[in-house]
């Protein structure tokens, strides 16, 4: 869809992922504890979904902690975890208000239960919203969501639901933790790294990337509003030849 943003007609992503960085970084310039830096930047997710939301994007996608996240303090990660428990009860009176939608993709095997319950709860009460669809990656890795969908996959074809001839990129995808949703049609990236961290690595592959050195904690509508112009610039050919 197009909308007129800031006076002037843009082409709005259908789907926008995010990867969260900085929050650490914001912190400690402020010389304080990093997980001050994680609950700043929680309340930026809550604000930028609304402004998604008003600038048309339909999808929403954020890396909220990785596989490779449980490497980090005992700490900081239970930290994290008590801050994602008060935002997911948190959470459900919001997407009623704003008509959200929210999922949660990744591994749940090695959430705590409490955890696991309230993301089935929220799942359950806001899925016949029609706003805004919100994802959080949770326990997530690219590499390990394609691992889980091939255990599902060779598991059906020698059950004989699937035959081997059958598979395609599009099966493949149907395997995916995002199988119901559209690939994202611009990555955004803050505070300055430039890489993909495992994150939608099969989903993202004709993505637009848009980096910025902003820190999440930073992040605005006005960074987001970038992004999109960002996002225009680029001739997307999918492989072909305009």
């Amino acid at each position: 869809m197009r909308k007129i943003i800031d006076g002037e007609e843009y082409e709005i992503p259908q789907h926008v992922a995010i990867i969260m960085d900085g929050n650490g970084r914001w912190a400690k310039k402020r010389l304080m504890p990093r997980n001050f830096g994680h609950k700043e930047g929680a309340k930026v997710v809550e604000q930028i979904c609304e402004d998604a939301h008003e600038l048309g994007i339909k999808y929403l996608t954020v890396y909220a902690f990785s596989t490779e996240n449980w490497k980090r303090s005992v700490e900081e990660v239970t930290g994290i975890m008590n801050l994602l428990r008060r935002y997911l009860v948190d959470c459900i009176e919001r997407a009623s208000k704003n008509d959200m939608r929210v999922r949660v993709i990744g591994d749940r095997t090695a959430l705590d239960t409490d955890i696991v319950e309230k993301i089935n709860e929220l799942e359950e009460k806001t899925k016949q919203y029609t706003g805004l669809n919100f994802t959080i990656a949770l326990n997530y890795g690219g590499r390990d969501e394609i691992r889980r969908a091939t255990v599902k996959l060779v598991r059906d074809v020698k059950e004989g639901k699937l035959s081997e001839d059958e598979i395609d990129e599009n099966i493949i995808s149907s395997y995916l933790d995002t199988a119901d949703m559209p690939d994202p049609d611009l990555m955004i990236r803050t505070s300055g790294e430039q890489r993909l961290s495992n994150y939608l690595i099969w989903q993202l592959a004709y993505a637009e990337y848009y980096y910025t050195d902003v820190l999440w904690p930073d992040f605005t509508i006005e960074d987001l509003k970038a992004a999109i112009r960002y996002y225009n610039g680029r001739e997307r050919r999918f492989g072909g030849v305009k």
